[in-house]
């Protein structure tokens, strides 16, 4: 009695053989970051998430440039120029404001587009600061263990429990509310969630074979830590960066929210959705919507942007990759159409 081949879900066990084969090949002698644009490329997703950032982000550089052809300023209150004759806002498209204007007369548009500015620079810088620290506390953490591990993973552990609202509230009556105790309240509390990934990356990997051999040879601690550890922990503490970016810009426009971040008249999105709470009264519906709005894209883009590297960073992907294209070429060829079975994704084995 003869065995039969085992059945993939195309069916046919050589295509399978032959894809393996040219994926092996579509990716030899490429470095895993190469791949990992490469990836990010044909990802449709990571695509438009860039895109909602670069919009962003543009309109953040113009944002004196939009100020200077309405010739509305984004601090100072306009009651003669920026309400009607009964004292209430402008709606959007009314006396030349796009996107119409607040309670005091100022243009929502240019303070939407300042707020950019305080919220990409704190969400990107906050999360540096957090990432190189966090990096680098959960390598000596994880390296030396012992009672340098002990104290640092109870250090995270304290850091990541602490109510940061209440701190953030004691500090700014302590110190005047600014842009640096904002960027550094925001750090200070979101490096521990970095670090606590890499001490546990860094306890795996030091009982690797290639840091004994390090080690075998003379290497000392800080070679075998920033030089041999250290890049075998870049994928994961590129996606955690990347996903903590739209977590601390959310994280920023709550203590301005609050009254205990940003002060006005600097123009954030937190402490426009905290002026719009009076505006019920007067039905100024775009007080809070387009604020709100400015804010879900720039988070949405960098979420989606997050889980769209943390697969691209994942080599298991790559032959899915390939077997995509390779079905995407099988649909646009002779025949118009995918044979039956044939997608990767699907878990239901093609018709016998």
């Amino acid at each position: 009695m003869s065995l039969a081949p085992l059945e993939t879900t195309t069916g046919r066990p050589e295509e399978t053989s032959l894809e393996a084969v040219e994926a092996a090949q579509a990716i030899e002698g490429r470095s895993p970051f190469r791949l990992a644009l490469a990836r990010l490329r044909t990802d449709r997703m990571a695509m438009v998430a860039l895109g909602m950032i670069v919009l962003m982000a543009l309109l953040a550089i113009v944002a004196p440039v939009i100020s200077t052809l309405t010739g509305h300023n984004p601090y100072n209150p306009d009651l003669v120029n920026g309400t009607n004759s009964f004292g209430q806002p402008y709606g959007p498209g009314q006396a030349g404001f796009i996107l119409g204007s607040d309670n005091v007369g100022r243009d929502v548009l240019v303070r939407i587009a300042y707020g950019a500015r305080i919220s990409l620079l704190v969400g990107v810088l906050a999360t540096l600061i957090a990432t190189i620290g966090g990096t680098i506390l959960g390598l000596v953490s994880g390296y030396f263990g012992g009672w340098i591990d002990a104290v640092l993973a109870r250090l995270m552990d304290t850091v990541l429990s602490f109510p940061y609202v209440l701190l953030a509230i004691v500090l700014a009556a302590v110190f005047s509310a600014s842009l640096p105790l904002t960027i550094g309240v925001i750090a200070f509390f979101s490096w521990a969630a970095i670090g606590r990934i890499v001490r546990g990356q860094t306890l795996s990997q030091k009982e690797k074979e290639y840091v004994e051999a390090a080690r075998s040879i003379g290497a000392g601690s800080f070679r075998i830590m920033f030089v041999d550890i250290l890049p075998n922990l870049i994928a994961p503490v590129i996606v955690l960066g990347t996903l903590l970016v739209p977590t601390a810009i959310v994280f920023e426009a709550t203590l301005d929210y609050l009254g205990v971040g940003v002060g006005p008249p600097t123009p954030t999105w937190g402490n426009m959705l905290a002026d719009a709470q009076g505006s019920a009264g007067f039905g100024a519906w775009w007080f809070w919507i387009f604020p709100s709005v400015a804010l879900l894209i720039t988070t949405l883009g960098f979420n989606l942007l997050g889980d769209s590297v943390r697969d691209a960073l994942d080599p298991r992907t790559e032959r899915l990759f390939a077997m995509r294209r390779k079905v995407r070429a099988t649909a646009g060829g002779p025949g118009g159409s995918a044979p039956a079975g044939s997608d990767p994704l699907s878990s239901e084995p093609a018709p016998s």
